[in-house]
């Protein structure tokens, strides 16, 4: 959508607004999305926007771009609170708080059966059975996982590997495992395991440690010594985790966040309680416009945070968000049950809030520091290239493949903060002779900044090209043709040997070389960025020739689905006899015309 160039008419636009709640989006000439906020008054909210005496210089720099204004009316201020959560995380507005990171969180999935299975799980609980969590990261499930295969010598196999076993493998013999798929174990037995598990992940390790006790003792009165002594090994484990839990004497499922914000950035440090047991930590560093607080920072991110995720019982927080009490309403609506979120509080509470603020302090610090010695490097960069500003975006194109076969090209992106994973990009490359990297760089180059310039996209300040003048003059020529002017072109020629330290830098613009010190900052960035499109480039083609290989050569005939796959296998007994048969032979599987028959052989024998 393109808006007109002229001021925002803000007094017209106020006269339409209702007194009522809702959500309003800002949006610029392009119609892109600047802001997005949520108000229970839209026409007072809004209105504040517009008055002379605005004493914020990022509320000036957004009212002196905004266009139009679009508002959503919503039955309360909570219905408006959520979807402003929802269009945020949407449309990633640049004026807002963004929290970057949204993945889902990893959970620990119990399955139906006689032998359920335990097994790391991430996104929708689509799956039957029990879930546990969520676990701050996947290595916290996997640590969970371990503890639970060696106390209580669960199966981690999946179902496939189970029924088709024959012996024990490796995890019985490891005293992981009981062996169930063998009848080492009889359904009884494991379930009782299994209940002993699912205590542990509920937190009642006190419960657990007295149900084993007795059983050792009833087992030991019985003179079945093996039993006891499986018993009492289980119980000094639990005892142990028991002592290295930081929470003992609490119950219940508790999420910690506190935030510290300095030097436009900040940091939110997020501690996950289960049960009564610390599950991790987590740290999150939300994208911030200027002049942004610790606690706009909390408020945006508990908005975002929570949305469409299981929320605990209690939430502690500091600072306090600035519409606590609203947030706490939202989040019991969405989980269906009272949901507290408390800043005062004593004792061992305010321990874990003052140990989180400590956490988010620390990474804040180490985040910054990293920051800093990005800004220097670019800076390092600036003067060696001899450019009047430090870019603030770069790009780097390689391009990966075996002898020709499935090339792929991959571009990575920096800026001020370092690599931004999220605009990174694959390009499967077609339709060129095999091993013409030339051809490949300019389909890549041109797919890329083609669609850069029909969106409007950011364009880099250096596109970086790893290879030397001819790879340069390709990258060159198909910039021109896009017409696109302003981005600078590098090559990175290796030096000698291919050894780091030694590589050559090309600009287009020049007719000499580039040869930065082994120890210049401004070279270990453009390695760092090589290298990171090196890797990208590479995993990208593994995976494209993993796919094909893994794929059948009857999936690339036109008429053949799973069903006729199926009985041409069953009825040859592979691709190898198949590959040998006639068309008449071929044309009596069941479902199989004659023409289809020919496509098949022409295809084996390399005349389709």
């Amino acid at each position: 959508m393109n808006l007109t160039a002229q001021s925002f008419d803000s007094n017209s636009f106020l006269k339409t607004l209702a007194v009522l709640p809702g959500v309003y989006r800002m949006l610029d000439e392009q119609g892109a999305v600047l802001y997005v906020g949520k108000a229970r008054n839209l026409k007072k909210r809004v209105a504040s926007y517009f008055r002379e005496t605005q004493s914020s210089a990022k509320t000036r720099s957004l009212v002196a771009q905004i266009r139009a204004i679009e508002v959503t009316v919503t039955h309360t201020e909570t219905e408006a609170l959520i979807l402003e959560s929802t269009l945020i995380k949407q449309y990633q507005p640049r004026y807002n708080i963004l929290l970057r990171d949204d993945k889902g969180y990893p959970y620990i999935h119990l399955s139906e059966g006689d032998f359920p299975r335990l097994a790391l799980y991430r996104g929708a609980k689509g799956k039957v059975g029990r879930y546990f969590g969520p676990y701050p990261h996947a290595s916290a499930v996997r640590d969970t996982l371990h503890l639970l295969q060696k106390i209580f010598r669960l199966r981690s196999c999946e179902d496939s590997f189970f029924y088709g076993r024959s012996r024990p493998c490796l995890q019985y013999q490891i005293k992981r495992c009981t062996a169930p798929c063998v009848g080492f174990v009889d359904r009884d037995g494991y379930q009782q395991q299994l209940r002993d598990a699912v205590l542990f992940l509920e937190g009642k390790n006190g419960q657990l440690i007295a149900n084993l006790a007795q059983v050792m003792e009833t087992a030991a009165a019985g003179l079945n010594f093996e039993t006891a002594a499986v018993c009492r090994d289980q119980i000094v484990e639990l005892q142990q985790i028991q002592q290295r839990q930081h929470v003992e004497g609490e119950n219940g499922d508790v999420d910690v966040i506190a935030c510290a914000a300095r030097g436009g950035a900040a940091c939110v440090q997020v501690l996950m309680f289960r049960g009564g047991r610390l599950l991790g930590a987590r740290a999150f560093f939300p994208r911030l416009p200027e002049q942004a607080g610790a606690a706009d920072v909390q408020t945006a991110f508990l908005t975002q945070y929570y949305l469409n995720k299981d929320i605990p019982a209690e939430i502690l927080v500091n600072p306090e968000p600035s519409n606590e009490v609203l947030l706490a309403r939202a989040f019991s609506q969405q989980s269906g049950r009272r949901v507290a979120i408390t800043s005062h509080v004593r004792g061992q509470r305010a321990r874990w809030l003052e140990m989180a603020l400590r956490n988010a302090e620390h990474a804040l610090a180490a985040h910054l520091s990293g920051r800093a010695g990005m800004q220097q490097r670019l800076e390092a960069l600036r003067v060696a290239l001899e450019f009047e500003a430090a870019p603030t975006r770069m790009e780097c194109f390689d391009i990966s493949h075996t002898r020709g076969e499935k090339t792929v090209a991959a571009c990575v992106v920096f800026n001020r903060e370092g690599p931004r994973k999220s605009d990174y990009r694959h390009y499967n490359i077609e339709g060129i002779t095999p091993g013409d990297d030339y051809a490949a760089l300019h389909q890549a180059l041109t797919r890329r900044y083609a669609r850069l310039q029909q969106e409007g996209g950011g364009l880099p300040d250096i596109l970086f090209i790893d290879g030397g003048k001819g790879q340069v003059t390709q990258a060159a020529n198909v910039l021109e043709e896009l017409k696109i002017a302003g981005v600078r072109v590098v090559g990175i020629a290796k030096g000698p040997g291919r050894k780091p330290g030694l590589e050559t830098l090309y600009l287009f613009e020049e007719n000499r070389p580039i040869i930065l010190p082994s120890d210049s900052a401004a070279l270990h960035l453009v390695q760092q960025i090589r290298d990171e499109a090196h890797r990208f480039a590479i995993t990208g083609h593994r995976q494209r020739r993993a796919k094909t290989r893994t794929t059948s050569v009857l999936d690339t005939i036109p008429g053949i689905g799973p069903k006729r796959r199926q009985a041409l296998l069953k009825q040859f007994g592979g691709l190898k006899q198949l590959a040998q048969a006639g068309v008449e032979d071929i044309s009596q599987v069941n479902g199989i015309n004659a023409e289809l028959a020919q496509r098949i052989y022409d295809r084996f024998h390399g005349e389709a």
